[in-house]
C-alpha cells in the first residue's frame, strides 16, 4: 500500500461543504467517487486537513488516501481530474510516509476572506467575495487585529453549540491586503474553530464601522461568550488558502 498526499482546489459555490452527506453534493463525495472508479469499484476513503462549509472555497486544501495501485505520484492529478467535475481540480500529488496524516500533522493553516467594497454588487464576484459597501476604518481594524494575534481562548469566536472543549488556539498573524475596491483578510494560525474565521471577520467589520471599539477585543476574548462578538459573515467569501507541514 502507498499513501498519497494531494493538494486540491475547489469552487464551493455548488457544494454542501467538504464532508460527505447523504443525498448532497460534497467535495469528499466527488473525490471518493472518482477514486472508486479508478480502483474498479473499491471504496477509497480520503482524509483531509479539515472540513469546509457550504459555499466555502479552497485554493490549497490537502487530503491523503491509501492505494495498492502502482500509479506514479505525478500521474494522480491527471487520473483524478479526468473524472472530477470542473469545479474541483487536483493541483499536486506526492507519495508520503504511512504515518503521515493530513489533519493531525498540519502545523498551520491560512484562510483568506474577500470583501468587495464597490457601491453596487458585482455580478461576476458575487459568489466569491462579500459585498460590503460601507466605509471602514482600516486603522481601527488593524489595531483590533493586534489584540487577536497570539494564543487565546477563542470561545467568543466560535459557534455556541460545539462539542470541542479546548477552544485555545494561536493566531500567528492577521494581514489586510488592499487591492482596489477589495479588502482581503489573511489569517494564519495553528488551527481554527468552527466558524471562527467568519466570526472574526464579522467582528472586525463591526470594529471598522465603529460598532465595536478595537480596545474592547481583549474584553470580548476574556468574556468567553459568543454573544459578545460580531455576526458570522457568509461562507462564499472564505478560502482555505494553504495548509502548512513541517516537511
Amino acid at each position: 500500500m502507498m499513501r498519497v498526499k494531494c493538494i486540491v482546489s475547489y469552487d464551493g459555490t455548488r457544494f454542501s461543504g467538504y464532508q460527505v452527506q447523504p443525498n448532497k453534493r460534497t467535495i469528499q463525495g466527488e473525490i471518493e467517487e472518482a477514486l472508486c472508479k479508478i480502483h474498479k469499484g473499491q471504496l477509497i476513503k480520503i482524509h483531509a486537513s479539515g472540513r469546509t462549509d457550504a459555499y466555502v472555497h479552497a485554493i490549497g486544501q490537502v487530503f491523503h488516501f491509501d492505494t495498492h495501485l502502482a500509479i506514479p505520484a505525478e500521474k494522480w492529478p491527471y487520473a483524478l481530474n479526468s473524472l472530477l467535475p470542473e469545479d474541483i481540480v487536483i493541483l499536486d500529488a506526492s507519495n508520503v510516509n504511512h504515518d503521515f496524516h493530513s489533519r493531525y500533522h498540519a502545523t498551520a493553516k491560512e484562510y483568506r476572506y474577500r470583501i468587495h467594497q464597490q457601491k453596487m454588487e458585482n455580478v461576476f464576484t458575487r459568489n466569491y467575495s462579500l459585498h460590503y459597501p460601507y466605509k471602514l476604518d482600516l486603522d481601527a481594524i488593524k489595531q483590533a487585529c493586534t489584540h487577536l494575534c497570539g494564543t487565546h481562548d477563542f470561545t467568543s469566536f466560535c459557534v455556541a453549540k460545539t462539542v470541542v472543549e479546548d477552544k485555545v488556539r494561536t493566531i500567528n498573524s492577521i494581514e489586510l491586503i488592499e487591492d482596489g475596491s477589495e479588502i482581503i483578510f489573511c489569517f494564519n494560525g495553528n488551527g481554527f474553530l468552527y466558524n471562527m474565521v467568519r466570526i472574526l471577520v464579522g467582528t472586525l467589520l463591526d470594529v471598522g464601522q465603529g460598532l465595536i471599539d478595537a480596545e474592547d477585543i481583549p474584553t470580548i476574548l476574556n468574556g468567553r461568550d459568543r454573544s459578545l462578538s460580531g455576526k458570522t459573515v457568509p461562507g462564499h467569501g472564505l478560502y482555505l488558502w494553504k495548509v502548512y507541514y513541517d516537511n
